[in-house]
C-alpha cells in the first residue's frame, strides 16, 4: 500500500485542523467561566490602553486597609470599553470594583492579568 503525497497532506491538515478546534474551543470555556467573582474597594490609581497588535485596557487600583500602612496594589484588565470609559471618569477617586477571575488564558491578547472588572461603582468616602 503505497502512500502518497495527497494523503499524507490531508491528515496533516486534519490534525492541525482538530488542535486549531481545540485551542478555540479551550479559549472559549476559559473567556467563559469564572473561577471567582468578587468586589474591590481602593482608589483608582492607572487605566492605560495598552499593546502593539491586541490593545486591552490595564488599570491598578490601590488598597487601603489600614490608614497609615503599607498600600496593596490590585492588577487588572477590562475587556468592556464602556466599563473602561466609567473607569476614567472615576480616576484617582475610591471605587469598588466588581471582577471576574479567569485562569488559564493563553495569552495576553485578552488582558495581562486573570482579573476582568466587569463594573465599576463611585464610594463616599468616610
Amino acid at each position: 500500500m503505497a502512500v502518497t503525497v495527497k494523503r499524507v497532506l490531508g491528515y496533516l491538515l486534519g490534525v492541525l485542523a482538530g488542535a486549531a478546534l481545540l485551542a478555540a474551543l479551550y479559549t472559549f470555556v476559559v473567556l467563559k467561566w469564572s473561577y471567582a467573582v468578587g468586589e474591590r474597594a481602593g482608589y483608582l490609581q492607572k487605566l492605560s490602553n495598552k499593546g502593539f497588535v491586541c490593545k486591552t485596557w490595564e488599570g491598578e487600583l490601590q488598597l487601603v486597609a489600614v490608614p497609615g500602612s503599607t498600600p496593596e496594589k490590585f492588577l487588572f484588565s477590562v475587556r468592556d470599553d464602556a466599563v473602561a470609559q466609567r473607569l476614567n471618569a472615576t480616576m484617582g477617586k475610591r471605587v469598588a470594583l466588581t471582577y471576574e477571575q479567569h485562569i488559564g488564558v493563553p495569552t495576553n491578547c485578552f488582558g495581562e492579568t486573570e482579573y476582568f472588572v466587569t463594573d465599576v461603582k463611585e464610594v463616599a468616602n468616610q
